[in-house]
């Protein structure tokens, strides 16, 4: 629901374990000049509220993401030391990257019009290599959960309803999500690109879409699990809030399951959002769907290139395979690839205005969240579990049969098959 348009929106922050909460820091942490890390602190016992409270006093509180919980930064000493109090649990916070491969060869100038306003992974997922543009997506909400999105390009502009930053020292900024990197600004115009107000620039999936541009990952591609959590536990809460669906898309992840985000998952999940996100890139080796894509409450997207065999879009060897036992039951378990959508050689919009050409599951997954929210908005009734078997019956329809692993049927390379718009 396109309002105004603005960035400046208001902040409609539904109650919510994830908060942030600042506390001024204590004088042993100011002399400490030792490198610091993020760790989440968990406190139990009678008195965990009281010692909850009390460390946040000493500590800087970044994230509560559990009743008794609180994320912050702390050198090793102040980490070994507040291990020896048996009602502490104290965890290191994962790091979580992007899953693209850039080269800076293929960006172009600052935007002209591109020579291709559709390129070969929206003809594709819309089954139409004549089509010049694409439509759909209106009152749905797209919340990427990136490395930011720049909001001033041509093609992204009209689409922005919210820009936040939960990378700063002051965990949630509100009007900010710059993107340095360029990866979030590619993922939002495979989602939502809508052209431009003079129709001369790239389309995305769902170009009627509305963008929730989260920055969650710094300049570097990089970003600690707690923000990513409460980002996504803001996006759930958002959606309640303002009473509209929501899809997630999260083109990151890590080899390891992060606790943080899986319950922020499940969170968001429960409170009816549907969550995208990429497979991974670790190649053909069986069992390496990377976090949170691997997680059942997550929708796992493959890559497909750009050339056939066997008569179908081939999957990518980069993107990485499902599990072995999932192989040909079209259940969904934890490891499972569930869709296949245009992910190698993907051309989109870029930071300086212009456009680049990557590839990567990175790439793959705002595809499948861009049909999600074209299909939500056809069928406004459906429940983001009616969604999520919608666009599994959409893949059934379009079985893949290219690449290393994949098989006629649910297979561990390409999951249920293609998704696609017809």
């Amino acid at each position: 629901m396109k309002k105004s348009r603005s960035i400046a929106m208001s902040l409609l922050l539904a109650a919510s374990l994830a908060v942030p909460a600042g506390a001024s820091a204590a004088p042993d942490q100011q002399s400490n000049n030792a490198e610091k890390f993020r760790v989440y602190v968990e406190v139990s016992g009678e008195s965990a509220q009281k010692t909850k409270a009390s460390l946040q006093k000493k500590y800087d509180s970044r994230w509560e993401l559990s009743a008794n919980g609180f994320s912050t930064d702390m050198n090793e000493a102040q980490f070994r030391a507040l291990q020896n109090n048996k009602n502490l649990t104290l965890t290191k916070v994962d790091e979580v990257s992007v899953y693209a491969s850039k080269n800076k060869e293929n960006v172009t100038t600052a935007f002209s019009a591109p020579a291709d306003q559709t390129p070969w992974g929206i003809e594709a997922i819309y089954n139409d290599a004549n089509v010049s543009a694409t439509s759909g997506g209106s009152g749905i909400n797209v919340a990427v959960l990136d490395t930011g999105v720049f909001t001033g390009h041509h093609d992204l502009q009209g689409t922005v309803e919210q820009c936040k930053d939960f990378t700063q020292a002051t965990p949630l900024v509100n009007g900010s999500c710059n993107d340095v990197d360029g990866h979030g600004t590619h993922v939002a115009g495979s989602v939502l690109a809508d052209g431009g107000s003079d129709g001369s620039g790239v389309y995305g999936v769902a170009p009627d879409a509305d963008l929730w541009a989260y920055k969650v990952l710094g300049d570097d591609g990089s970003g600690y699990s707690d923000d990513i959590a409460a980002a996504i536990r803001h996006t759930a809460d958002q959606s309640v809030a303002t009473g509209t669906n929501t899809v997630i898309n999260m083109s990151l992840g890590s080899s390891a399951n992060s606790p943080l985000i899986e319950d922020a998952v499940n969170y968001a999940y429960d409170k009816g959002v549907l969550v995208v996100a990429a497979a991974g890139n670790s190649g053909f080796r069986v069992g390496s769907i990377g976090y949170p894509g691997a997680l059942e409450n997550a929708v796992a997207v493959a890559a497909l290139e750009n050339r056939f065999e066997n008569g179908t879009y081939r999957v990518a060897d980069f993107s990485s395979r499902g599990v072995r036992k999932g192989d040909g039951d079209y259940l969904i378990q934890e490891g499972d690839v569930e869709i296949s959508a245009p992910g190698a050689a993907i051309f989109s919009t870029w930071p300086n205005g212009g456009y680049n050409t990557i590839s990567g599951t990175s790439m793959a997954s705002p595809h499948v969240a861009g049909l999600a929210a074209k299909v939500w908005a056809e069928n406004p009734g459906f429940s983001h579990v009616q969604l999520r078997t919608e666009l599994q019956n959409r893949a059934k329809a379009n079985d893949i049969l290219g690449g290393r692993s994949a098989a006629v049927g649910d297979d561990l390379a390409s999951g249920f098959g293609f998704a696609k718009v017809n």
